[in-house]
């Protein structure tokens, strides 16, 4: 999946550090990474000097291996050699270490631009020097980056899969998916998800693995379901376009196993869904 870059190794600890001139820089505006046209990430002495870009002005973000990363969230008009990307392409960028660094970036980078001024009050926030966190200097009140749980289910029927399409522009198949509700556990809201887009029930429950999804700034959490009752589906169109019952040697191509979507359909198309948890070593 898209997080596993060994034999590099990500470290996310938070440090208060100034920026040297072979870092790298996230230079983000409005979900935009800037990049060089060979869809590297630049160093400082790489910048411009057109962009006036300061070490000082850096936050850290994150190191792989010996590599650190720091965010520049100021707005610059992009010169020959430069290009800027959605942060959802990043996933196609290669090598996959790269592509989780980018990624995880636009994360980061997206919680830092949305919070530069407090929720509460309005007040300016400034950065805090002992942990990832940005503090109101009018009221105090601290805020931390945002992670939100959701929930993948694989339902399964014997030797089928559930499978459905986003009503939205995604075109591939992928599976029943939602956001935690406040109040909830991760087993209530898979039941509350698959009732709610699919108008079935499920039982059995297995957790088969999880992942840091930056794209939406969440932690997805995957499971396998087994069909409870009467597998006629009801379809809430305001969420999804299509949902069918697909035998395991009928599943269409899909996407890349990067995302745990993938990883788990690939899984029960192999037979293996139900033997195998994803353990980190």
């Amino acid at each position: 999946m898209l997080q596993d870059i060994a034999p590099k190794t990500f470290y996310n600890q938070y440090a208060h550090e100034s920026a040297q001139d072979d870092d790298y820089i996230i230079i983000y505006a409005k979900e935009m990474i800037i990049f060089s046209l060979e869809m590297k990430i630049p160093r400082f002495c790489d910048l411009p000097n057109a962009w006036k870009i300061e070490k000082e002005g850096l936050i850290y973000l994150f190191s792989v291996d010996t590599k650190r990363y720091f965010l520049c969230l100021k707005h610059v008009c992009i010169t020959d050699g430069f290009s800027a990307h959605g942060t959802y392409t990043m996933r196609t960028i290669e090598p996959m270490w790269l592509a989780f660094a980018a990624s995880t970036a636009g994360h980061l980078a997206k919680w830092y631009e949305q919070n530069q001024f407090c929720g509460c009050c309005g007040a300016k926030t400034i950065h805090s020097d002992t942990e990832r966190a940005l503090i109101c200097t009018m009221c105090d009140m601290i805020k931390y980056p945002s992670i939100a749980p959701c929930v993948i289910v694989g339902i399964i029927d014997g030797d089928r899969i559930l499978m459905t399409k986003y009503s939205s522009s995604h075109h591939r198949y992928a599976l029943v998916a939602g956001f935690v509700e406040i109040g909830e556990t991760l087993e209530q809201c898979v039941m509350r998800e698959v009732m709610e887009e699919v108008g079935i029930k499920v039982k059995n429950l297995k957790y088969y693995a999880s992942q840091p999804w930056p794209f939406s700034g969440s932690l997805l959490m995957g499971f396998f379901a087994e069909l409870d009752g009467d597998d006629a589906l009801t379809i809430d169109r305001t969420e999804l376009s299509d949902g069918r019952w697909f035998h395991r040697d009928e599943i269409p191509a899909g996407d890349s196993v990067l995302s745990l979507t993938w990883t788990m359909i690939e899984a029960f198309r192999e037979n293996r869904h139900m033997d195998e948890v994803i353990v980190y070593s």
